[in-house]
């Protein structure tokens, strides 16, 4: 078939990879010049299934409050008169129970599984590299009654067969030597050792590089206005470089997605949640993370890239805009230099923001629509980079009239419509 793709972050050039290997004349669209310049650029680095949690949970109104009240809290909400904004956010406190925080986690944790085994096999296939480490991922707990209660998030873990590790002080220590120095400052830590690390932008622009090679073709600076249906089906996407017509559709624009769709009857329940970063390059290699430490305190991860450290942080809800504001990048500075101290030049760091796309409750949307040939990949919010490769294969098996590896039958948006109305 031909494909039409929307969108060139990491989500569509994946998806448009595995499309093209499986024998598909594939196109992607995108208004910037290059991929995965938006969301997908200076991410946190994490391939974390294991942490694939929705954010959504028990106890979350209550701890809102107070991080809506912390110095370097991780939330900020900036109101606006967005009936779209205040709708989200009163789903997504449906969803702050034990038990739908179990089944939206149940719905995450095996895509999420099946991508980072997914990218393991493209970089056996292909060689790709994207200053990745496979060292697992820690989650650091500057409190005893942090760590005391990963009693649910262990749960989900013993569910699903995911290896982890409980560690004290010193076991923190003897995965990341560099908190030595700091180790009066958190109690223990929750260790993931099959999570992996990588440079999301790095990965992205290599394997459409791999793509085009499989016959790809790219067409960027090219805006996409909207889609053309003839009620059942769609007949085309306007876009500045005029109509452009195939077979089938692939809507992979992240947080942009709910508005192009939305004059088509479908609710799609994505929207835009940023995050900041700072990108450091290290100056002390034995004072740098060796792979990823979340500051759970501030829900920060800081991550080793190659000879770079990545600080990624902070729910903003502020709508589409991606406005920088130096408080933010204040709470990435403190917990870098909070717990690895010698380790990057903050006086040459560059600072970040992009728009996660949320969804209320936690897992992405992916899969057909009412319109017989569209598909959805999209929704992914914190977890596009651990879900891309999954997510792209998936796709692409249903396109194909093949079964998924992966059963994504809870993700399609008729799903979501069900539950969300």
């Amino acid at each position: 078939m031909k494909v039409l793709i929307l969108g060139s972050g990491v989500i569509g050039v994946t998806s448009a990879y595995y499309l093209a290997r499986a024998g598909h004349e594939v196109t992607v669209v995108d208004r910037q010049p290059e991929p995965a310049l938006e969301t997908s650029f200076a991410n946190a680095g994490e391939v974390s299934p294991g942490y694939s949690s929705p954010w959504a949970g028990p106890g979350v109104p209550v701890k809102a409050v107070k991080w809506l009240l912390m110095k370097h809290g991780p939330l900020v909400v900036r109101p606006k008169l967005d009936p779209v904004m205040w709708v989200w956010l009163l789903k997504m406190l449906r969803n702050c129970t034990s038990a739908r925080y179990a089944v939206n986690k149940s719905r995450m944790i095996p895509i999420a599984e099946y991508s980072r085994d997914c990218l393991r096999d493209l970089r056996r296939d292909i060689g790709i590299q994207y200053d990745e480490r496979t060292r697992g991922t820690l989650q650091l707990f500057r409190y005893q009654a942090q760590l005391d209660g990963t009693g649910e998030d262990i749960a989900v873990l013993k569910q699903y067969g995911v290896p982890y590790e409980v560690l004290s002080r010193e076991g923190c220590i003897a995965v990341e030597p560099a908190l030595a120095g700091v180790k009066e400052k958190f109690a223990g830590g929750l260790r993931l050792p099959q999570d992996e690390t990588g440079d999301c932008h790095m990965f992205t622009q290599a394997l459409a590089k791999h793509a085009e090679a499989l016959g790809v073709r790219f067409m960027f600076n090219t805006g996409i206005d909207r889609i053309v249906t003839d009620g059942t089906r769609l007949s085309g996407v306007a876009t500045s470089a005029g109509m452009l017509q195939a077979d089938a559709y692939v809507l992979a624009l992240g947080s942009w997605s709910s508005r192009l769709v939305a004059p088509l009857g479908i609710s799609l329940p994505v929207y835009p949640v940023k995050g900041y970063s700072i990108t450091v390059p290290i100056k002390d290699a034995s004072g740098a993370p060796e792979s990823t430490v979340m500051d759970e305190s501030y829900k920060v991860a800081i991550t080793r890239l190659g000879n770079r450290i990545r600080v990624g942080g902070t729910a903003e809800i502020s709508g589409f805009s991606t406005k920088l504001y130096d408080a933010r990048r204040a709470t990435l500075d403190h917990s870098l230099t909070d717990l690895f101290p010698r380790g990057g030049d903050l006086s040459k760091a560059t600072f970040w923001s992009g728009l996660r796309p949320m969804t209320p409750d936690g897992p992405p949307v992916i899969g057909p629509t009412r319109y017989s040939n569209l598909h959805l990949n999209t929704g992914h919010g914190t977890l596009g980079w651990t879900m891309s490769c999954g997510s792209g294969r998936v796709l692409a098996d249903m396109l194909s009239g093949k079964k998924p590896e992966v059963d994504v039958s809870a993700l399609t948006v008729d799903r979501y419509q069900h539950r969300f109305g």
